[in-house]
Parts: structure tokens; C-alpha cells; sequence
């Protein structure tokens, strides 16, 4: 794919205006303009493509008329629990910098595409979770609304020694005057100690007005757990990436997504798992449903590494058509270079079960109350996994308002 040109309302002297107007220190401003003048040389994400076909088409993006990078506002509240540390990244930089900069980076490399390259550059909001050793969290919230053409968010999760955490994250659209097409971008780096535990809950329901690009990636350590859980409802366009290096032995990870789409809606969705040490496990779980002219495309990775003995991966993706006009494809894969290595994968892609539609039409419950319970059944294995009761709560509203 070709490189993106820079486009004009982006310069040196806007990323340095973003840096002044918060006070950061010089690394940071370094590491902004490094990724400014990465832009021109770097590409857009990688998409699925066959002959012919590419299956979607980021190129399309007029980031000149996207970005408005010294105008962006958000609303954001951040709940934090007892022992842990949940600050703006402003914040965070008075407080914990040398946390803030041994993480900046150190699990999503800002030059990774061009995408990744404009975020670091130009965001205005962002959090850092710390959580030390032997603190055991719950319930740990940001909630943030979008309330400018722009919005490029950058979050921060460092958890020490014997530490846990459960993180519910939600962007939605707030009340605001502007007019047009809009981008949201969101960048997640989780570095997780010796022992540690981290559950990261992202729920995404942007107004279809907006394009969102977001990557969320965790380092695992020695005996950590990664678990991610990913709601997509909101958006014209969504390109959702969540990724695990498992670089410690007995690491694990989990990744489980949910998304509905309707009305002419596409959904990107990947989830990809590096397995680089002994003794890991990853599942990637994704179920997904789509109604109207909605589209979606999966991609899942497990990638087992030369040293990754006794490795168990498995991998499973569904998704559930409530409309002939919409579409899915499914690319799941298996890269395996250790032989001691248990894994699967499969991908489905199927309408309402004719049998169970029939079953309940029988026992006389109307066909639209028939297959709305047939949808929310299918969400249930995502839904069990949920720890966040709150965001559990609010994933099922959405769902069932979708179906309404």
C-alpha cells in the first residue's frame, strides 16, 4: 500500500503548539515530531486484500479534511480504586514521568504505520493506570465523550509484580456542533509485570458520522495474564486491532470481541497473539453480528515462535447475518514454528438457525421477538466473560437497542 503525502494543516509547529499548551518534557516532543516526519515514509495499516479486491479501503480517508489537531475536545471521567493510580496524561507527567516514558511507546512503536505515526503526534488526551505491586484493583473506569471533528487518545497501563486490574474504557459522541465526517484514534499500550493480571474492557459507540482507527496492544511478562475485551456498535468506519506478545513464560492471554453493525457500517476487526516464550496460552474468541448493507472483516493470528514450547492456542470467530445484503469474510490464521504446540482455528459465517427460529415460532412467541432472543443467546459466550458488571450492563443495552 502507498505511503499517505502529509497533509497541509499538519506541521512542526502545530505538534509543537500541542506540546507547549501541555507543558511536556522534551522527550516527548521529541518522540511527537519523530513521528511527524515518519509520516512521510510510512504506509496505512496492512488490510486483507484478494486479486482484485481490497477488502478495506483506508485509502479513501481524507485525513487533510479529518484532522483538525489543534481543536480537539473531549469530556472524560476517570474513576480510579483504591492503591492504583489513574491519572490524565498530563497528570501523570507531574507525577509519574519516568513511568509515563520507560512505557511511551515501548509496546506499540510509533513509526508502526502511518495511523499509529499521526496519533503519537498530534493527541491531546490519553490516561495512565499504574498499579503496584501485590495492589489488587477492581472496577478501574474512563469514560470519555468526543466533542471536536478530531479526537487522537493515548492510554498508558503499567502493572507491577503480583498486581491485578479490570478496566472498563468508553468513547462515545457528545453534544456538539460539528458538522461532517469525523476521526477518532486510539492507541493501548499494557505492560504487564511478573504476576500480574489485567483485564482491559473497551466499549466503542461513536456516532456514524465518525471513522475510528484503534490499537491496543500488551506486553505479557513472566506468569501474566492479558485478557481484552472489545465492544464495537458505533462508527461508519471501525479499524479495531488488538494484539498480545506473550514474552514471558506461562503467559496468557485472552482476546474476546463483540460487534454489531447495521446500515451501511464496516467493521475491521483483528486480533492477533504472538506466542514467544514456554509454556503460553492464548483464546481468541470473536462473535459478530450484522444486519442491513453492514459489512464486516475479521482477521485473527496466532503466531507460535521457535522457542515457544508446550504452546496452547485456539481460536474461534462467528458471525450471524440478519440480512442478505450484508456481508462477512473471515481470515483466520495459524503460523507455527514449534512443534510442540497444541492450536485451532475456525471461522463461521451463517444466518438465524431456521430449526431454533421455527421451535420458538411454535410456542407462539412472535418472529421478531424469536430472532432478537436468538441474537442476544449468541452474544452470550462473549458477555460471560465480561468481569466489569457495569460494562457488562451497558454492552447488553446497546445490543438489545440495536435490535429494537
Amino acid at each position: 500500500m502507498s505511503s499517505k503525502a502529509l497533509p497541509a494543516n499538519l506541521s512542526e509547529e502545530t505538534v509543537r503548539t500541542i506540546s507547549d499548551e501541555r507543558d511536556e518534557p522534551e522527550w516527548l516532543l521529541e518522540a511527537r515530531l519523530d513521528a511527524l516526519e515518519s509520516l512521510e515514509s510510512l504506509d496505512l495499516p496492512d488490510v486483507i486484500q484478494t486479486p482484485g479486491r481490497r477488502w478495506t479501503n483506508l485509502e479513501a480517508l481524507d485525513f487533510e479534511e479529518l484532522v483538525d489537531p489543534l481543536n480537539a475536545a473531549d469530556t472524560t471521567e476517570r474513576v480510579t480504586a483504591e492503591g492504583v493510580e489513574v491519572l490524565s496524561f498530563t497528570e501523570a507527567l507531574d507525577s509519574h514521568e519516568e513511568v509515563v516514558e520507560e512505557a511511551f511507546g515501548s509496546t506499540i512503536a510509533p513509526d508502526t504505520n502511518y495511523l499509529t505515526a499521526l496519533s503519537a503526534a498530534l493527541f491531546t488526551t490519553g490516561t495512565l493506570i499504574y498499579v503496584p505491586e501485590d495492589v489488587d484493583a477492581e472496577d478501574v473506569k474512563i469514560r470519555a465523550e468526543m466533542n471536536s471533528k478530531s479526537l487522537f487518545s493515548h492510554t498508558l497501563v503499567v502493572t507491577e509484580k503480583s498486581s491485578s486490574v479490570t478496566i472498563l474504557e468508553a468513547i462515545e459522541s457528545g453534544e456538539s456542533d460539528v458538522e461532517g465526517e469525523r476521526y477518532f484514534s486510539n492507541l493501548v499500550e499494557i505492560v504487564a509485570g511478573e504476576n500480574s493480571y489485567v483485564q482491559y474492557g473497551s466499549l466503542q459507540n461513536l456516532d456514524e458520522n465518525t471513522y475510528t482507527y484503534s490499537l491496543k496492544r500488551g506486553d505479557a511478562g513472566v506468569y501474566s495474564t492479558i485478557n481484552w475485551i472489545e465492544g464495537n456498535l458505533g462508527s461508519r468506519l471501525t479499524r479495531s486491532d488488538i494484539e498480545t506478545e506473550l514474552n514471558g513464560d506461562s503467559s496468557e492471554t485472552k482476546i474476546v470481541g463483540a460487534f454489531f453493525g447495521h446500515n451501511d457500517q464496516h467493521l475491521d476487526v483483528n486480533a492477533r497473539v504472538w506466542h514467544k516464550a514456554e509454556h503460553t496460552t492464548a483464546d481468541l474468541v470473536t462473535r459478530g453480528v450484522l444486519d442491513d448493507e453492514a459489512r464486516s472483516v475479521y482477521e485473527g493470528v496466532q503466531d507460535v515462535g521457535r522457542d515457544a514450547w508446550d504452546t496452547n492456542s485456539y481460536q474461534r470467530e462467528n458471525t450471524l447475518m440478519l440480512s442478505d445484503e450484508s456481508e462477512a469474510d473471515a481470515s483466520p490464521k495459524l503460523i507455527i514454528n514449534n512443534h510442540d504446540t497444541e492450536a485451532s482455528h475456525a471461522a463461521t459465517v451463517g444466518q438465524v438457525d431456521k430449526e431454533d427460529l421455527f421451535y420458538m415460532l411454535s410456542r407462539s412467541i412472535p418472529e421478531r421477538t424469536a430472532r432478537n432472543m436468538l441474537v442476544e443467546g449468541f452474544f452470550v459466550p462473549v458477555l460471560d466473560e465480561i468481569e466489569v458488571d457495569e460494562f457488562r450492563e451497558d454492552l447488553q443495552e446497546l445490543i438489545s437497542a440495536r435490535l429494537d
